[in-house]
C-alpha cells in the first residue's frame, strides 16, 4: 500500500477540500479494504449533499446527423416522446451539410414547437463551434439565438480528457480542439444562460494525475460560472478501465466536485449493473436519463435499443428512494 494512501484517505473524510493533487492521485490507487473506506466516505459526502435519492431524467436521444435535416420527422419523434413522459429531448451529433446554415437553430424552434416545455439538451462543443461557422457568426451570438429559440442546455460530452498532449495521442497524433478553447466555449454557453453537463471518458492513454487535473479544471469552472450540473464518467472505448479504478474515480470525483457541482452520474449504459449498484454506494447519486426509443423510429437515437425502464432503475437503486426529475434536477410537473 502507498504510504500517501493512508493520510489520504483520512484527508478525504475529514475535508475533501484539503486534498493534494498528490493524496488525490494516492486515492485512484486504492484497492481492496481501502477502496471501501474511499467508498464509503464518497458515499457520506453524497448523503450530505444530496440526500439518498437516486434520481433519472425521462429522455429521448436523437442522433442529429441521421435526423437534423427532416425537420417535420424531429417534430413527431418530439411529439411522441413527450406523450410517453419524457421531459427531455437530447440531440448530438454534427448536423448534415442539407440542414443549412440556419439547421441547428431550426432543429431548436422545431423541438420548442413540437414539445413545448420540453427541455433541449443539445450541441455538444464541435457541433457548437460548427453551427457558428456555418452561419458565420461568433460562438456567444449563435448560444444567445439558439437559448433564446429554445435551447436548455449544453452536452459536456466530448470533453475527452482535458489535458491537449492526451487528445492529441486520442486523435492519432494529430491535435484536437484545444483545451482552452473547449473550456471558453462551454463558459461562454454558461454566461448565456445554459447550463451543461462535465464527462471524463477514462482508462484510455491519460494518467491519474491528468485525470486529475481534469476534474481540478472541471472544479474551477463549475466555482466560476456555476453552469455545471452533473460530472460522468465513461469508460474508454480503447481500453475499459477496471471496475476498481472506475470506483476509485467515482468517489474521487465526488470529493474533488464538492462546492462545485453537486452530481454525480453513474452512467448505466457503460457498465454492468452491479458496477453500476456499487457506484451508487460510492458517492453518485444520479442514473441519467431513461433513453426512450419510442415505437415511431426506435434506431433514431446514438443508443438505441438501451432503455432502462423504472423497474430496473429501481433495482440498481438497492433500495434507496428513486425519483425522476427534470434535465436540473428540479421536479417534473408530471411526475
Amino acid at each position: 500500500m502507498p504510504d500517501a494512501l493512508p493520510e489520504a484517505l483520512a484527508v478525504a473524510a475529514s475535508d475533501p477540500h484539503r486534498l493534494t493533487d498528490a493524496q488525490a492521485v494516492s486515492l485512484l490507487a486504492a484497492d481492496g479494504a481501502d477502496l471501501e473506506r474511499l467508498a464509503a466516505t464518497a458515499d457520506e459526502l453524497r448523503r450530505a449533499r444530496t440526500g439518498d435519492d437516486v434520481t433519472f431524467v425521462v429522455n429521448r436521444n436523437l442522433d442529429g446527423t441521421r435526423v437534423g435535416a427532416d425537420l417535420a420527422h424531429v417534430r413527431e419523434l418530439v411529439a411522441e416522446a413527450v406523450a410517453l413522459g419524457a421531459t427531455e429531448v437530447c440531440v448530438q451529433g454534427e448536423l448534415p451539410a442539407a440542414a443549412g446554415p440556419e439547421g441547428y437553430l431550426d432543429l431548436v424552434r422545431a423541438v420548442a414547437s413540437a414539445g413545448p416545455g420540453v427541455h433541449l439538451h443539445a450541441f455538444r462543443v464541435p457541433e457548437v463551434l460548427d453551427a457558428a461557422r456555418r452561419r458565420g457568426s461568433g460562438v456567444r451570438e449563435f448560444l444567445a439565438a439558439a437559448r433564446a429559440a429554445g435551447l436548455g442546455s449544453v452536452p459536456g460530452t466530448a470533453a475527452k480528457v482535458l489535458d491537449d498532449d492526451v487528445r492529441t495521442a486520442l486523435n492519432g497524433g494529430v491535435p484536437d480542439l484545444p483545451v482552452a478553447r473547449w473550456v471558453q466555449v462551454l463558459r461562454t454557453a454558461h454566461e448565456v444562460g445554459l447550463t451543461s453537463t462535465s464527462t471524463l471518458v477514462h482508462g484510455g492513454p491519460e494518467t491519474p494525475a491528468q485525470q486529475v487535473a481534469h476534474l481540478r479544471l472541471l472544479a474551477a469552472l463549475a466555482r466560476e460560472t456555476g453552469g455545471i450540473t452533473e460530472f460522468i464518467a465513461m469508460p474508454s472505448p480503447l481500453r475499459a478501465p477496471s471496475p476498481r479504478a472506475t470506483r476509485a474515480l467515482h468517489a474521487v470525483a465526488r470529493l474533488l466536485l464538492d462546492g462545485a457541482v453537486d452530481h454525480v452520474q453513474a452512467a448505466w449504459p457503460r457498465h454492468e449493473p452491479a458496477l453500476v449498484a456499487q457506484l451508487l454506494r460510492g458517492g453518485a447519486d444520479d442514473l441519467g436519463g431513461l433513453l426512450l426509443d419510442g415505437a415511431l423510429d426506435p434506431a433514431a437515437g446514438q443508443e438505441a435499443g438501451n432503455t432502462l425502464t423504472p423497474r430496473a432503475a429501481a433495482a440498481l437503486a438497492g433500495g434507496r428512494p428513486l425519483r425522476q426529475r427534470t434535465t436540473r434536477y428540479g421536479v417534473p410537473a408530471r411526475a
